[in-house]
């Protein structure tokens, strides 16, 4: 008896680079949907070293989807230029867009008639689409951030006070470190940094070892996923300790920019220290590892592409859908890079879309 094909579940984002959050992100999705007898297939414009572990996974990576001898039987974009190639690419197969990011060129969403739902990871993204870009709201899910349990495992209970902490970030510089450092220094907490010049690629196997540590959004989900108490916190600003009380309210806004509304010093750090309560981090522990598992996001998704795969094939113009996609993009992305480096930003699969949709027109 011949075993059904799994549905095959095209993946496409910017990168697989380690320490970039979407293509964490991806990676641990894509390897929830291996386990949920799907077929992920990941196309990334830019390789890195989280392709060849997917790869030893058995996930199929590719960077050209022109080496795809098949197509996929939906579409997952987590950003727009690569959403737009596979969309031209494989026409007729339904695609959702995920965004990430509530500022950047890539993280605008694409419109088309085969884009057929939109997911946000938090509550700002999600009023991005509604308000700046005009998806409707109903075709718009929330779905927080998640982190793979699989890798993160619980520490031991929390000590009565502080002795370590860590800021964990990307954007870990002297200036708004130092009245952290200040803060620890004076109860005698030994304060370490990592991310940016500094990066882990393991924080699985690093976080364990601290009881304190400042982060926002991804480094703050993975740290409260392995039982540290979290203070959110970045260059941007001040959030607060995650406590049982504020965890959603802050899981919503994705421990991130719209929650770090607070100076940056000494004395706030420190009172925010003083609020260390491990009985609470750890039921705040507890609630993350029972709701923010990446399988759980895996069925929520699985959910999305059975009610997508269900519908009547999307009729609608798809030339008029690039073009105003391409439209809504071009003016961030000259913003942000200049127009003398638009060339080199994502030109690969810009070269590519440009191709089909030439050949669009030519039909």
């Amino acid at each position: 008896m011949t075993m059904p094909e799994p549905r095959r579940v095209l993946i496409t984002t910017i990168t697989l680079a380690a320490g970039t959050g979407t293509a964490v992100y991806t990676r641990d999705l894509a390897l929830a949907l291996l386990r949920r007898g799907h077929l992920p297939i990941v196309h990334a414009s830019q390789s890195g070293a989280l392709a060849e572990e997917l790869r030893h996974a058995t996930i199929p990576v590719v960077s050209d989807l022109d080496d795809m001898g098949a197509p996929p039987d939906v579409i997952h974009g987590h950003h727009q230029l690569e959403i737009l190639a596979a969309v031209t690419r494989f026409p007729r197969v339904p695609a959702l867009f995920v965004c990430h990011d509530g500022l950047t060129w890539h993280s605008i969403p694409p419109v088309g008639p085969r884009i057929g739902m939109y997911v946000a990871v938090d509550r700002n993204c999600r009023d991005r689409m509604v308000f700046e870009h005009g998806i409707p709201e109903q075709s718009i899910h929330v779905l927080t951030n998640p982190v793979d349990l699989q890798r993160f495992a619980r520490r031991s209970s929390l000590p009565p006070k502080p002795a370590r902490a860590l800021v964990f970030s990307n954007n870990a510089d002297d200036t708004w470190i130092r009245p952290i450092r200040a803060a620890c220094q004076s109860r005698d907490i030994a304060l370490e940094l990592a991310g940016g010049e500094r990066p882990i690629d393991r924080p699985e196997d690093v976080l364990p070892q601290y009881d304190l540590v400042f982060a926002k959004a991804r480094c703050a989900i993975e740290a409260l996923a392995a039982g540290c108490a979290v203070i959110v916190c970045d260059a941007q600003g001040l959030g607060g300790v995650v406590t049982t009380s504020s965890l959603e309210a802050m899981r919503q806004l994705n421990f991130g920019a719209r929650t770090l509304r607070r100076e940056i010093n000494a004395a706030n750090i420190g009172a925010e220290i003083d609020r260390y309560d491990p009985a609470d981090s750890a039921a705040v522990c507890t609630r993350i590892r029972q709701s923010a598992d990446s399988d759980l996001l895996a069925d929520q998704f699985i959910a999305l592409y059975d009610e997508l795969c269900a519908r009547p094939t999307a009729e609608g113009d798809e030339l008029l859908a690039v073009s105003r996609s391409l439209s809504r993009m071009a003016a961030q992305l000259y913003t942000h890079t200049g127009t003398g480096q638009v060339a080199s930003t994502s030109s690969g699969v810009m070269s590519r879309l440009m191709r089909r949709f030439r050949r669009l027109t030519r039909r």
